[in-house]
């Protein structure tokens, strides 16, 4: 294993995972970092590897991993969020920039190699639920299932006080929003759902959608983690659904018998159509379904297997003759001929054939 140490995290390489283990200690350490503690990165997630040396503080020199799409879903709602609290973003001294190109190099490689990890990893890269977040304004608590949003805090507004609470299902959340903190030391997530829609005038402080963070402690970076974790269960279930819509429908095609698409398939079944009106006690199957071009029907097979039956003309010397039974097989002939089973041909010689015995 390979193991570079930096400014915020250590991290250590097997060629198929990236550990992050973040650094803690220190009132100086970000409290996302404190918050996350680790994660396990798939080395396929890795769409990028970004090595700069030189450009960090001091010349040192800077790291960045870029995912995949649906991959990092801190980059998904953080796109205002300080470099130096990027998860996958890795910093130090010029004295290790050797070591640190190394592992860039190493990274990249592999991720070239490795093919893209199953949707669903994007859930190892987030807290497991359930969640919960506590800030001046109120709390919210995340699981499977869904987020509640709760307004007790001393900074909440006497509108978010009356009205509580607002629950959301995760199959009805459509996304959600994280802001930092403004120039009033406010900042807050938002849900964004269809069924609860957000009025144009609606300020964070009244937006029922919304529940918000002050500047103290940690709670941007607990709404920012909730924001980020809330999206990637986004992402899972959407992958989820489609894998089930798209299995729905492959079971729903049908599936053509075998050499349907063989024009030979189509030319022995015109043959076969126009024999089965010259034998006596004629059947016919079609090429491709049972096997033989032909062959007769016994009277123990199940009626659900049997082929297409076009009934022999009826031998009745010194009768008349049966034009019921030779309209009936002009009528045969005629949806073979639709069908594109017989030929123009083929289908004007046995109709003249039938004509001929009235």
């Amino acid at each position: 294993m390979d193991e570079l140490r930096g400014d915020q995290a250590v991290w250590v390489f097997d060629s198929e995972t990236v550990r992050i283990r973040f650094e803690t200690k220190g009132w100086f350490k970000s409290p996302l970092f404190k918050l996350l503690g680790s994660l396990e990165l798939p080395v396929g997630a890795v769409r990028e590897v970004d090595f700069r040396p030189g450009a960090g503080r001091k010349k040192g020199w800077i790291l960045n991993l870029r995912l995949h799409d649906r991959m990092d879903p801190y980059a998904a709602v953080g796109a205002m969020l300080d470099d130096k609290y990027q998860p996958f973003r890795l910093t130090g001294p010029a004295k290790s920039e050797l070591i640190a190109e190394y592992l860039a190099d190493q990274l990249g490689f592999a991720a070239e190699q490795a093919a893209l990890p199953d949707p669903r990893a994007v859930l190892d890269l987030v807290p497991s639920p359930p969640l919960h977040v506590l800030t001046s304004e109120g709390t919210a608590r995340f699981d499977t299932d869904g987020l509640s949003l709760v307004w007790s805090g001393g900074y909440a507004s006497g509108y978010k006080k009356k009205k509580q609470r607002r629950e959301f299902d995760l199959a009805e959340i459509t996304g959600v929003e994280w802001a930092p903190v403004d120039d009033w030391g406010w900042g807050f997530v938002r849900v964004v759902s269809g069924r609860w829609g957000r009025s144009a005038d609606a300020k964070p402080r009244n937006d029922l959608n919304v529940l918000r963070a002050g500047a103290e402690g940690n709670e941007i970076h607990q709404a920012f983690l909730l924001a980020a974790t809330v999206t990637a269960y986004l992402w899972a279930r959407e992958d989820t659904d489609r894998r089930a819509l798209d299995s729905a429908v492959m079971d729903t095609e049908e599936t053509p018998p075998a050499g349907f698409d063989d024009p030979r398939w189509w030319k022995d079944t015109a043959r076969n159509a126009v024999e089965a009106l010259r034998g006596p006690r004629l059947t016919f199957n079609l090429p491709g379904r049972s096997g033989n071009a032909s062959s007769e029907v016994g009277e123990d097979e199940p009626k659900d297997r049997r082929e297409p039956v076009l009934e022999p003309a009826p031998d009745r010397k010194g009768e008349p003759v049966d034009t019921t039974w030779i309209f009936e097989q002009i009528e045969r002939l005629g949806d073979l001929h639709a069908k594109g089973l017989l030929t123009d041909e083929e289908f004007g010689d046995k109709k003249a054939e039938l004509l001929d015995r009235i």
